[in-house]
């Protein structure tokens, strides 16, 4: 059954966690002063899924400065390196920290540019419950009926998370009937044995390019279900999930050939998706591959998610940040990549419908410029939704400031100038410019190198002009910050015809002259909502977003703290009020909560998912309470809403029929 904890809020939450392995992974593997870079891998693997047991030995080549004394690279904890040689077989010692950070000195002094081959040896038994890299994320695990070994997991020995592009050539053996997914698989596996005699199968992968192919996923999946024109997309899923293939499939596709327009042709035409369990992240990719959890493959929110992790081909494999100062890049263009796909899909309402949430992310921590946000600690949501929400939000001001014939070329031509390569902020900069042929310096200087966000204001005067000739109307408008400078547009909406202008708002104060035939009654500045913009409704949403952060780390307290410093501001709130009714529901405080749900209800109605679950969990807290026949009414209520936003009207059915009882777990 669903916990309260999976209602619509939690989409954000799973959509930031998508990039948590490049930001806290980038922590533990700091740029190394050596000068350290990989260029390719030799990994040959053997997976036992009965004793939980990778045995692997691979050979990294890399160059190292010719004055560095040592060398670093990382290694997942649970992993025992046995053995490293150097190019000529001579073993190599070194030292090894808790986090699994090998420190090594070679034998001889590197030589400035010239390759190395270091062989590293080792073994050890991932069950997923082990200390890994990133502490309370299960990013490696060796099981049925899925395997799944994530490039963040280092696995492998690696340095450079996503900053180091590398090639990786793999051959990994699996018990019989395992299929093993990865970047540019050969389809046709090899008969092999296991090192205890059992039959077993090789997969042989081979991914030429530099980037990023270290992610393994091995399972018992039916057989694809495949999709696209050529049938170059495939879809693995286990019997649990096998019945979604073809919607997955059609899905993929369409996401696929969205992008492929937008972006320009990926580096791959091959795509696969493949079925994550429910215990680890809830999305993962690699060059060629998209993993999805189980649970998310059916939902309709699913399709954010899988956006966001497609777009990733372009906007992380094909090019990547060349340090986390640079990481708004990538993050926040698959965030914006997965919006502008839902404005395809349902209209410029549906972007709209979405931005404020992404506008709450964007300002909830802007402390720092996104271009120093190297200073903050990646794993934090400040770091997360700096990167992520912010990061969106440059991408859709750009849309507006560069018009849209201009920003998808000036895209494509970024991507085409830096395939296979990481990119500077600096740089990007300067691509969208040759680009578009705009000068670009005072708008990176406000959105990267800057803080804070405009809180417009304006005023004005209307005369009527001689001769029947119409209106003229004198105003200024006005923001807080003295360093502004963009376009903004401004609705005149009159007697008559209604009109846009876009005027230049440089400083505290700009006027605008605009003439009109009808009489002007009403003046919006930005309607169509393109800037990043400070208003009293998305503070509101602020202090909401802060106490989902807080109740996602357990801080219930916390988080009602957040959640009634919303309603403070806006006591019609009903996603505040909504939001205090899950944390008094979580902890059995049912009177407290049913009165939360029936505010909620009396509420804004913002958003309109609120009445629909507002109505579900009245229901569960009558069934709980032994009030059957008014849980009834209440879950008949939610149906008659017609809104299935995360399965609600599913859900009132389910317990329509059958009544909700509360898991062990949450008694």
């Amino acid at each position: 059954m669903r916990s309260t904890k999976t209602i619509p809020a939690l989409l954000a939450l799973i959509l930031a966690l998508l990039a948590l392995p490049l930001a806290s992974h980038l922590s533990a593997q700091r740029p190394d002063r050596s000068g350290l870079a990989i260029q390719g891998y030799l990994i040959d693997a053997e997976l036992d899924t009965t004793t939980h047991r990778i045995t692997a030995k691979t050979t990294v080549t890399f160059t190292a400065n010719d004055t560095a004394e040592m060398v670093s690279f990382g290694l997942h904890p649970a992993l025992k390196l046995n053995k490293i040689t150097d190019d000529s077989g001579k073993v190599i010692t070194g030292d090894r920290s808790a986090d699994g950070t090998i420190r090594i000195a070679p034998n001889t002094p590197f030589v400035k540019s010239q390759p190395n081959h270091w062989t590293f040896e080792y073994d050890g038994v991932l069950t997923g419950a082990e200390d890994g890299p990133i502490e309370g994320l299960k990013l490696a695990s060796i099981n049925e009926p899925i395997t799944y070994l994530f490039y963040a997991a280092r696995w492998f020995p690696t340095t450079g998370y996503l900053t180091n592009r590398f090639t990786a050539e793999m051959h990994i053996r699996v018990p019989q009937g395992l299929r093993v997914i990865g970047s540019g698989a050969d389809p046709k596996p090899q008969p092999a044995k296991l090192a205890n005699g059992k039959p077993a199968d090789q997969f042989n992968l081979n991914w030429t390019k530099p980037g990023f192919p270290g992610t393994i996923i091995a399972g018992r999946f039916v057989a694809p279900f495949s999709g696209g024109l050529a049938g170059n997309i495939k879809v693995y899923l286990t019997v649990a999930h096998q019945a979604s293939a073809e919607k997955l499939a059609q899905a993929t596709s369409q996401q696929f050939e969205f992008f492929s327009t937008a972006f320009g042709q990926p580096e791959s035409s091959h795509l696969i998706v493949v079925e994550l369990p429910d215990d680890t992240l809830p999305a993962y990719w690699a060059p060629e591959l998209a993993a999805i959890q189980g649970s998310r493959v059916a939902d309709k929110s699913g399709l954010r998610l899988l956006a966001n992790t497609i777009a990733r081909q372009w906007w992380s494999s094909e090019l990547s940040p060349a340090s986390l100062n640079d990481a708004w890049i990538t993050n926040g263009m698959c965030r914006y990549a997965e919006l502008l796909y839902l404005e395809d899909q349902g209209g410029r309402s549906a972007l709209n419908t979405a931005l404020p949430d992404i506008e709450a992310g964007a300002l909830a921590y802007d402390t720092i410029p996104l271009s120093t946000a190297s200073r903050l600690s990646p794993f934090s949501p400040e770091f997360q939704s700096m990167t992520l929400e912010k990061g969106a939000l440059i991408f859709h001001m750009l849309r507006f400031t560069l018009g849209e014939d201009a920003f998808l070329p000036a895209l494509r031509g970024a991507l085409s100038q830096y395939t296979d390569k990481s990119v500077r902020s600096i740089d990007f900069e300067h691509a969208l410019e040759a680009a578009s042929q705009q000068q670009l310096t005072p708008f990176f200087a406000q959105w990267v190198d800057g803080t804070g966000a405009p809180n417009f204001t304006n005023k004005y005067a209307v005369y009527r002009l001689g001769n029947n000739k119409g209106f003229r109307t004198i105003g200024e408008v006005t923001q807080d910050l003295d360093l502004f400078r963009m376009p903004v547009e401004l609705r005149i909406e009159t007697d008559g015809k209604t009109v846009n202008q876009r005027i230049d708002v440089a400083g505290t104060s700009s006027e605008f002259v605009v003439d009109t035939f009808g009489r002007p009654r009403k003046i919006s500045v930005d309607p169509d909502n393109w800037l990043l913009k400070s208003s009293p409704e998305i503070q509101v949403r602020i202090q909401i977003l802060k106490g989902q952060q807080l109740a996602a780390q357990g801080d219930l307290l916390g988080a009602l703290t957040e959640y009634q410093k919303a309603l403070e501001a806006n006591p019609s709130s009903s996603l505040a009020s909504y939001r205090i009714g899950e944390i008094l529901f979580t902890q059995h405080n049912y009177q407290a909560s049913v009165n939360a749900y029936r505010d909620a209800l009396r509420g804004d109605g913002e958003p309109r998912w609120t009445e629909v679950w507002s109505h579900i969990q009245i229901g569960k807290i009558f069934d709980i309470t032994g009030q059957r026949d008014r849980a009834i009414t209440e879950y008949r209520l939610a149906i008659q809403t017609n809104d299935n936003t995360q399965g609600g009207v599913n859900e009132a059915r389910q317990y329509l029929s059958k009544p909700y009882q509360a898991p062990d777990s949450e008694k």
